[in-house]
């Protein structure tokens, strides 16, 4: 039987209903109220694709690919924890079907099962059972917050929602309660004229839980308003649980107010009283603060953020949050503006980002829209826009800076032009001759020297700094001197001085790029240097003030 340590404590979440409401958002606000009593607390994503990881996975269909410390790709939901919970987790922190799956069947041929039919249960079972624990413990955390992607229902979730049950009754608990409770979050909708919420869908949605053998101990019922006392109480006798364990999360002007929310509702006392742990009020007044300042800005700018995939806001969720966490620091209402790089190839810089007082160019992968966001870094350049290139945005940077100021023609990638007479960029030698796709950049956090003196050195106030990396390109190395003859300087290098990690021009008010992601390591209170920084650049231009 599998034990948990004394001190580890669980809170599974599931959700019901639909997909995408918000339950990995939901658990990272019950987080932060716990870290807020002085718990610590940790954060286990499970997916139930067959991926390895999120890695391979087109932003269109499943959004960002975060990126942790150790190269671990993972799914979205990781950097809401990280976030939230202020913390920096790891590869092991996000199972997918394809990692368990994948370590059976390799156990299986090493003949570790001895000959024995190796099965769903209890191979698989087994399996993601030991990998929550072995992540949880290892975490040194007080509470293990685990969410289970998917819906209750779905075919691909059936083993995990099984591996937990088990992990539930396997546990021994303390004095008669339980180390581990459940959290199912579920839809109310609003029908007819006069918006009347309807409980059946939580209802089914429950009584699916329960014949698989779980029993929520708390209901999350989203909504577009808040949930009407009589549809708690009916929720309430209908799924078996006390009136207080249904929780009204109605829809919210910003995710970071949800805390606040739960708190009202005393969710994370009913949480600590059904684990038996005992804890006193939460110091939350940072937290609140962040989030005054949030809903009541003094200024107001509009960053166009030119992508390749702006039909999906979540595939730049990390840009987005960082630009709510520098908007508390500058008390200023950041607007994000999407615009499709195509458009700029099709109607030009000036037409579509005129209006914009700072522009981001975010990463990406393939030539699609290549030659409008190097447009955009030239729209930029001229105009003495604030600018910040990320990854590939710094690569564009560089690129439209070659053709157009040291008069390189045709100027390009390798990754867009083989052929190019001026591979300014060009694959990483340790690339060359990869064929596999999932796993093998240059991933993960990687030590960067700052130039002493340069704006990056100033914005980190360091001059050595860990940033987190995925890419497989990069500034030539035999045309830097080329690159700098004028007025671009590379102000930040790896550790050995071959990798140009940051670009900066001297001419521009705000022009920096950078091969690394700084979005990844903000947070509502250490906002991304590279992104306040360009906040500031853009409020100076526009009202005078930094």
């Amino acid at each position: 039987m599998l034990r948990s340590r004394e001190l580890m404590n669980y809170i599974f979440v599931t959700g019901g209903v639909i997909s995408g409401l918000g339950k990995g958002t939901t658990a990272a606000a019950l987080g932060r109220l716990l870290v807020a009593r002085g718990f610590r607390v940790t954060a286990i994503k499970i997916d139930p694709y067959l991926n390895i990881d999120a890695g391979t996975m087109n932003p269109f269909e499943h959004g960002e690919v975060f990126v942790m410390d150790d190269g671990g790709e993972v799914d979205l939901d990781l950097g809401t924890y990280e976030r939230f919970l202020d913390v920096n987790l790891s590869r092991e922190h996000n199972i997918t079907t394809g990692k368990i799956y994948q370590a059976v069947i390799s156990k299986e041929r090493d003949g570790v099962y001895l000959g024995k039919t190796v099965q769903i249960i209890p191979h698989i079972t087994n399996e993601i059972k030991m990998r929550i624990v072995a992540t949880a413990e290892s975490s040194g955390a007080d509470i293990a917050i685990v969410e289970l992607g998917g819906t209750v229902g779905d075919i691909e979730s059936m083993p995990f929602l099984e591996a937990v049950r088990q992990l539930s009754m396997e546990m021994g608990g303390r004095n008669g309660h339980r180390q581990c409770l459940f959290m199912h979050t579920t839809l109310v909708p609003e029908v007819g004229s006069v918006g009347e919420q309807k409980t059946k869908p939580t209802q089914h949605s429950v009584r699916e839980l329960r014949a698989i053998g779980i029993d929520p101990d708390l209901i999350i019922a989203r909504a577009e308003r808040e949930i009407d006392p009589d549809i708690k109480r009916k929720i309430s006798l209908f799924c078996n649980v006390p009136v207080e364990a249904v929780v009204s999360a109605p829809n919210l002007p910003s995710i970071y107010g949800l805390p606040m929310l739960l708190e009202e509702q005393h969710v994370a006392e009913y949480v600590l009283r059904k684990l038996d742990m005992a804890a006193g009020r939460p110091e939350m007044g940072s937290w609140q603060e962040f989030y005054q300042k949030l809903q009541h800005p003094k200024y107001f700018v509009d960053v166009a953020i030119v992508g390749k995939y702006t039909e999906l806001a979540d595939a730049y969720i990390s840009h987005i949050e960082a630009f709510h966490h520098v908007g508390a620091a500058t008390e200023c209402r950041v607007n994000t503006r999407f615009i499709e790089s195509e458009d700029i190839e099709k109607r030009g810089a000036d037409k579509l980002l005129s209006e914009s007082d700072a522009i981001l160019v975010p990463g990406g992968f393939g030539s699609r829209g290549i030659e409008g966001k190097i447009g955009a870094a030239g729209y930029a350049r001229e105009k003495n826009k604030p600018y910040l290139g990320v990854c590939l945005g710094f690569q564009c940077a560089v690129i439209e800076y070659a053709r157009n100021v040291l008069g390189m023609e045709n100027a390009n990638s390798t990754e867009f032009d083989p052929d190019t007479p001026h591979p300014v960029i060009d694959l990483l030698p340790e690339q060359r001759g990869v064929s596999e796709k999932g796993g093998t950049m240059r991933l993960g956090a990687h030590k960067v020297i700052l130039e002493p003196g340069s704006k990056t050195a100033t914005l980190y106030a360091a001059t050595s700094i860990y940033e987190r990396h995925r890419h497989r390109f990069e500034i030539n190395p035999e045309l830097i001197s080329d690159l700098t003859s004028k007025d671009l300087r590379f102000a930040g290098k790896s550790e050995d001085g071959r990798r140009m990690e940051t670009a900066e021009l001297l001419t521009n008010d705000y022009f920096i790029g950078s091969q690394f992601h700084p979005e990844f390591k903000s947070r509502p209170a250490r906002p991304s240097p590279l992104h306040l920084g360009l906040i500031r650049a853009a409020l100076k231009q526009k009202y005078g003030v930094m």
